[in-house]
């Protein structure tokens, strides 16, 4: 079984968010990067797993610079058999999808896995474009799945007020979500053998960015919390009608 797994670095979650003057792109001054928790935490780890079951490979992918490297040795030490890094610095969804699908297409996987969503841009697109480009299967925001065999899998994913499960044959796409598998730390055994792990850098195949971003704003500070004299109800309603707007 071969199996790819799509990785993204991120901003730690307690990293403070700042912007250039021109709110075009990050400051990355201070910032401390990881591996997106989606792919890493769900994603990477259960393809682990399913490779442990059934044998085979597990493929990192990522679509970045050298800066990178750091999060994808962290993957290969987690337990993944080799990594595969576009060199390219993407500004768009789409750049990305076509990246992957291009060396899944001439790699031929049998699954390919991502996290439902990166922690800093909470698009959820990379894994829908990738399935259509490929004309794959795509199942979205699973929270569990299940083999019998490798050609057969049953999949739980996340709906509006449930869930849904699903049945259907490899190859797939799809996007991993809290409950899909459980965090693994990597051991100092991992950490060694992941310095002599391949890592190939692949040069990047020509791809427009039809749509970036092109501004980035901090979300408007919280007000104050306002205290109202329970002797004083026609003020409340006065607040919530004028201020809050939800009356």
């Amino acid at each position: 079984m071969k199996i790819l797994v799509c990785v993204s670095k991120t901003p730690d979650t307690t990293a403070k968010i700042a912007f250039n003057g021109a709110g075009t792109e990050l400051d990355a001054n201070g910032v401390q990067f990881i591996m997106n928790p989606y792919d890493e935490w769900y994603a990477l780890v259960r393809a682990i797993e399913l490779q442990e079951a059934f044998g085979g490979t597990v493929t990192l992918l990522n679509v970045g610079t050298e800066a990178n490297d750091t999060i994808i040795r962290k993957g290969l030490a987690i337990g993944a058999t080799d990594a595969i890094r576009v060199h390219a610095e993407p500004q768009s969804a789409l750049y990305v999808a076509r990246q992957i699908a291009h060396i899944a297409q001439a790699e031929g996987y049998d699954l390919i896995f991502m996290g439902k969503e990166t922690i800093d841009f909470n698009g959820a697109e990379v894994g829908a474009m990738v399935a259509e480009l490929l004309d794959l299967p795509f199942i979205s925001f699973a929270s569990k799945l299940t083999m019998p065999d490798p050609q057969t899998a049953v999949v739980l994913r996340d709906i509006e007020g449930g869930a849904e499960e699903l049945e259907l044959s490899t190859p797939f796409v799809l996007s991993a979500s809290k409950g899909m598998a459980e965090q693994r730390i990597p051991n100092m055994r991992g950490i060694m053998m992941a310095k002599t792990k391949p890592l190939k850098v692949a040069e990047p195949i020509p791809a427009k960015d039809l749509a970036v971003a092109a501004h980035f704003t901090l979300p408007s500070g919280k007000s104050s919390v306002k205290l109202i004299d329970p002797e004083h109800m026609e003020e409340l309603v006065r607040l919530l009608h004028e201020e809050a707007k939800v009356i």
